[in-house]
């Protein structure tokens, strides 16, 4: 079943759904700056655009294009600085 998400007033929008092996979310983020929890380990991967972003534990910003990704530890915040609209893939767990 899919479940839709909306967070920073309709700025992000996601839908939920079984991934092969993993629950994942594919998502749209607009131009913006964020800040995110996870309750698990996600792996985040950027379809189109670019997200720029300060991981947890981290002191200096990473950049990630299209077609790459990123790893966030579970139980953490991390920030997103997002220059045009961008779409992602995360999977959790």
């Amino acid at each position: 079943m899919l479940a839709v998400n909306e967070y920073f007033e309709g700025q992000v929008k996601s839908i939920s759904f079984a991934g092969a092996d993993k629950p994942a979310s594919v998502g749209v983020m607009e131009a913006g700056d964020y800040e995110f929890g996870t309750a698990a380990p996600e792996v985040m991967q950027v379809i189109s655009g670019a997200l720029t972003v300060l991981l947890p534990g981290q002191t200096e910003w990473q950049t990630f294009n299209a077609g790459e990704q990123f790893n966030v530890i579970g139980d953490a915040k991390f920030q997103v600085k997002v220059a045009t609209q961008t779409a992602y893939l995360c999977i959790y767990g």
